[in-house]
């Protein structure tokens, strides 16, 4: 099997496996019970936020172990506009984000507040005038994804950051999911005062994320009960999927240059051999392009088809966001990024990972040229 639909999830580290199984063994106990065995627990919980923290070089934050991602994405967003709804009800963000952003700000215009969409499809500086324009006095956030799930595009969160330095009253959220492990992030640096992540795109646990909160920043619970989490999401907190969290993050984050230099080689590779194949379009050819994503597509062959063709040879990658791919609408994400309808609905993404050979992509390559050559065939009978 060659697995490379990496975007939609990854397989579990063994090592970050073994830590989540040790510390259900050995250390269940509530980290919120007075006694011992919960200390125990909790001393467990309050190592792994200083891991995390660490890793994002993140000193003036905490951390909010969550189920994952869309969590910690509705937590940020409707946690922000709640908090700060009487300073300003305005937000910026892009037509791109994932959809527990998206859809989270399409409802909260529902409740009244101004959302502006920026356009991305032209480059950086152009972002960033957009959102220099979009800035006004009652905008309370930014937020935007670090890595584009889709089409590979990085976005540049580091400019953004400096941006809002001249404005201290707008929150900078981003959903670093595609990003962490896989391009270096320094939240002191960006000046980012919330990022989400999410364990199982980081060869860790699924059911398990975190959002890293500014510690000054004031933030309206979207779980209350118990407090738990400094009082931001109650319910009794898992322990285990945090150390692994925890976990993970430091496997994947310490040889991050490495794995990108290394990545970027098959990128390139890739590019280059599926360039020659007779009616490929590469969509993923940005200025700033993650190397793990490929977005491409074979015109006139559908993309769920190609899906399914490659699974003949035991090769897996997918036709949009995992999140989505069951909706047979084409991709808001690729036609708010500049690509036509037609090249849109043919198209498939390749999310390659720090494990990806290159046999694989060898193997890859062999197997579309097949496929094309005989899919134009059966078109021509």
């Amino acid at each position: 099997m060659i697995y490379l639909d990496n975007t939609a999830t990854t397989p579990v580290n063994p090592e970050v496996l073994d830590a989540f199984v040790k510390v259900n063994q050995n250390y269940w106990g509530n980290p919120s019970s007075l006694h011992a065995f919960g200390a125990r627990a909790e001393q467990l919980l309050i190592q792994a936020e200083k891991q995390v923290l660490s890793l994002l070089n993140a000193t003036q934050h905490k951390v909010i172990f969550t189920s994952g991602a869309t969590e910690s994405n509705n937590l940020a967003i409707r946690g922000i506009a709640r908090a700060y709804q009487s300073r300003g009800r305005h937000i910026i963000s892009t037509g791109v984000e994932h959809d527990s952003v998206y859809e989270t700000l399409l409802e909260l215009e529902k409740d009244g507040f101004r959302v502006t969409f920026i356009n991305v499809s032209g480059n950086d500086s152009d972002i960033i005038d957009q959102i220099k324009k979009a800035i006004c006095e009652d905008t309370i956030l930014i937020t935007m994804m670090h890595v584009n799930n889709e089409m590979g595009r990085v976005f540049p969160i580091y400019e953004v950051g400096q941006l809002i330095k001249r404005y201290p009253k707008i929150k900078f959220h981003v959903d670093a999911v595609q990003g962490i492990g896989k391009i270096p992030l320094n939240m002191d640096a960006m000046n980012i005062d919330m990022l989400s992540l999410s364990a199982h795109k980081i060869h860790g646990i699924k059911g398990s994320g975190a959002l890293i909160v500014n510690q000054y920043l004031k933030i309206m619970p979207e779980i209350t009960g118990g407090h738990q989490m400094y009082g931001l999401r109650s319910g009794t907190i898992n322990v285990a999927g945090a150390v692994a969290l925890a976990k993970a993050m430091r496997l994947i984050i310490e040889p991050v240059d490495q794995n990108y230099e290394k990545t970027k080689k098959l990128f390139d590779y890739a590019i280059s051999q599926l360039s020659q194949i007779d009616g490929v379009v590469i969509n993923s050819c940005f200025e700033t392009q993650s190397p793990y994503i490929i977005n491409m597509a074979i015109t006139h062959i559908k993309g769920e088809t190609l899906v399914h063709a490659l699974e003949e040879y035991e090769i897996y990658i997918s036709a949009k966001s995992a999140c989505s791919s069951k909706s047979a609408t084409v991709s808001r994400i690729l036609l708010a990024l500049g690509i036509k309808e037609n090249i849109a609905l043919d198209s498939v993404r390749i999310s390659l990972s720090e494990a990806t050979t290159l046999d694989d992509i060898n193997e890859l390559i062999n197997a579309l040229r097949k496929i094309a050559v005989q899919m134009r065939k059966e078109m021509k009978k």
